[in-house]
């Protein structure tokens, strides 16, 4: 697939990047909500308002350019045609990670930063952690594995596996954002739908991803 041009690509990614503030702006005043005297309350239940319609603005604007160009919204289609992807999530992949489905399922996990990364030192032995990568399409991913081990039947079976044999649910979430990303980044190469006959590890042995 070809990129589009950087001006469109540019647009999206800045818009994508005002809905992550706004987003951040409401969490902000909720929690202020929640210990604000009386006297400020009206004001800051009135700001949320303002910023939840800002919200839904930006969403608008943000559907409305992925539209208009037939490989975003082929892409965005294909994306969201898995259980548990949701729009926040396909959005944040088209503009935050174009490198999707021309890296290797390994490459693509470190680069996002959802690859464990040994903590050793000479002799010492630490414990594997994530860490770097590109912060937003991580945190997209994070929020969006929740809904896919509750709706996926492929991430549902593999985090309960996971848990079941002592995984920390902490660890077992990542391994699902890793497994989910590498379902995405495979379905992109190939630009194939949600397929959830056939198995990832068979996808592996095809692909070599």
């Amino acid at each position: 697939m070809r990129e589009l041009p950087s001006d469109e690509a540019r647009a999206l990614e800045a818009i994508v990047a005002r809905r992550r503030q706004i987003i951040d702006m409401i969490t902000a005043e909720k929690n202020r909500l929640g210990f604000a005297l009386k006297p400020v309350q009206k004001g800051i239940q009135k700001h949320i308002r303002w910023l939840e319609r800002q919200l839904h603005d930006v969403d608008h604007d943000l559907d409305s350019i992925i539209r208009g160009s037939p490989l975003w919204a082929a892409r965005n289609n294909l994306l969201q045609s898995v259980p548990g992807v949701g729009p926040n999530l396909s959005r944040t992949l088209i503009t935050g990670l174009p490198e999707l489905g021309c890296l290797s399922h390994k490459q693509i996990a470190a680069l996002v930063g959802v690859a464990p990364v040994s903590r050793d030192s000479g002799k010492m032995r630490g414990r594997r952690m994530i860490w770097g990568g590109r912060a937003p399409v991580r945190s997209a991913l994070y929020l969006s594995v929740w809904s896919a081990a509750k709706w996926n039947p492929v991430i549902r079976l593999f985090y309960n596996r996971l848990r079941a044999n002592g995984k920390p649910p902490k660890v077992a979430q990542v391994a699902c954002m890793r497994k989910l990303l590498t379902i995405l980044n495979a379905m992109v190469r190939d630009g194939c739908s949600w397929d959830p006959i056939i198995p990832l590890d068979q996808l592996r042995l095809q692909h070599g991803c």
